[in-house]
């Protein structure tokens, strides 16, 4: 029999498990509390609950817990984990530190499906999902790791979330409840490549997160050949969801644009976004892009990203340059996995 991971499963879905078992109800907000407020990764370390019970949770059931294979610490504070999980699959997690406090950058998947052309994390492809207990296990261990709570989470590290949207949703309930983290959806961010049906139904949940959408272009043909997806979703399309979204659940959208030299970053393309999104009231995140090995594409300078910028707010549209965190600790996207998976290679080879 196959075990089920016990902190994947949602209050209810919780409840209804210990009900199962024969357990009083109060049981199951206990068990919650250990894994989502306490933290622990061992049976044992439940101290209220009955040895039969933990022995019963012990049979049919697992704890996420991922183990630190690699630890990256930048001079700006910055921290990138290489986490390795249970079946010997790695994930990237990222603790970025500001003054409004610790924002954790989780992965979702173990590898992406998309095919961002400038991105690290899919060039080996997907290889499979994260459950909502291992999204939550990257922030419980860099919790214990550091000592440190965290305030703000962003789900954009490897993979696509709403690629895996019903893990993912469980996760943010998870994340999000009183007997756990308790974190505010205010304080979460989605990043998502444009998948359009995935849009419109996270809109209908109104859930109050903020919604990044990774844009790259103002044109079909710019982004396709950055973004894949975008045969798929092409700009009309997306880009009346976003205003969908924006109408359902009175959130601003963002917008990420990564800045790659010679490619999206002329003062034509600046005013080509500008018409695309205009009366949106949405915010434009410019991205400096890190160098990633194996990519055609090389980042912008910094003097071309504050002309792009100031163009766009002369163009009347709130734009902002994202602060660029870890540059000296592999921060590209999967960068840190693709390193350590060719490394092993080597080794194996030798």
């Amino acid at each position: 029999m196959e075990k089920r991971c016990l902190s994947s499963m949602t209050q209810k879905q919780l409840a209804e498990y210990i009900a199962s078992l024969g357990q009083p109800s109060f049981r199951a907000g206990q068990i919650y509390k250990w894994l989502h407020q306490k933290l622990v990764t061992d049976f044992d370390a439940m101290t209220d609950q009955p040895k039969a019970l933990l022995e019963r949770l012990r049979e049919e059931c697992t704890i996420a817990a991922p183990s630190i294979r690699r630890k990256q610490c930048s001079r700006d504070g910055t921290i990138k984990y290489l986490l390795e999980l249970a079946d010997g699959n790695c994930i990237e997690t990222v603790l970025m530190r500001y003054h409004y406090g610790n924002s954790v950058c989780v992965s979702t998947q173990v590898g992406c499906a998309m095919g961002c052309r400038f991105c690290a994390s899919t060039q080996a492809g997907r290889v499979r999902d994260l459950t909502a207990g291992e999204i939550a296990s990257e922030i419980y261990t860099v919790q214990r790791d550091t000592g440190e709570r965290v305030s703000h989470i962003v789900l954009m590290g490897i993979g696509e979330p709403l690629h895996n949207f019903d893990n993912v949703m469980d996760f943010l309930e998870i994340i999000s409840s009183p007997g756990g983290l308790n974190i505010g959806m205010r304080n979460i961010s989605l990043s998502t490549c444009g998948l359009v049906p995935k849009i419109d139904e996270l809109a209908k949940r109104k859930l109050q997160l903020t919604l990044s959408v990774s844009l790259h272009a103002p044109n079909n043909k710019m982004r396709s050949s950055m973004m894949p997806v975008n045969d798929a979703f092409p700009l009309e399309k997306l880009i009346p969801a976003c205003r969908r979204y924006q109408k359902q659940t009175g959130r601003r959208i963002s917008f990420e644009y990564s800045m790659v030299r010679g490619v999206n970053d002329s003062p034509e393309t600046a005013k080509e976004l500008a018409d695309l999104i205009r009366g949106m009231g949405a915010h434009v995140n410019l991205i400096p892009i890190n160098p990633v090995d194996g990519s055609p594409y090389s980042a912008t300078d910094d003097k071309n990203i504050r002309r792009f910028k100031d163009m766009l707010e002369q163009l009347g549209v709130n734009a902002t340059i994202r602060r660029r965190l870890g540059a000296d600790i592999s921060a590209a996207c999967g960068q840190l996995r693709r390193e350590d998976a060719k490394m092993t290679m080597e080794r194996n080879h030798t």
